[in-house]
């Protein structure tokens, strides 16, 4: 049954074809080899996540994998848990922040049972 692997700390210098030619040397049959990278800069965000093929066995992988060095940084190797659902805010006027010293009602807060006080009004000449 195939799997998926997640690989971490990871340089920030290594490639997908650098991690692939890993797994070749290693006999780790892969399908994709994918390093996540962030958006804006472009750069590695430090791990990856490898699709291993149908005949590859996960746990034998897993431990072929785990603790080689790459570019001068030891791997650590799991199985890739499924991606957790995220919430959103969007419910209220605080959009899911909580309320605090600075969040959507600090400033209220601390007045509370305090009355403002009043501007004295400047005459005009």
């Amino acid at each position: 049954m195939p799997g998926k692997l997640f690989v971490g700390n990871l340089s920030f210098n290594v490639a997908d074809s650098d991690l692939s030619s890993l797994c070749s040397e290693l006999n780790v049959k892969t399908e994709s080899v994918k390093i996540m990278r962030d958006i804006d800069t472009g750069r590695s965000r430090g791990f990856a996540f490898i699709e291993l093929s149908a005949e590859t066995e996960l746990a034998a992988a897993i431990t072929e994998l785990n603790g080689k060095v790459l570019d001068g940084r030891a791997l650590t190797v799991n199985e890739a848990r499924p991606q957790k659902r995220r919430e959103f805010g969007g419910g209220g006027p605080s959009f899911g922040r909580k309320p605090g010293r600075f969040g959507s009602r600090g400033r209220e807060s601390r007045r509370r049972g305090q009355e403002r006080p009043k501007r004295k009004i400047q005459e005009l000449y």
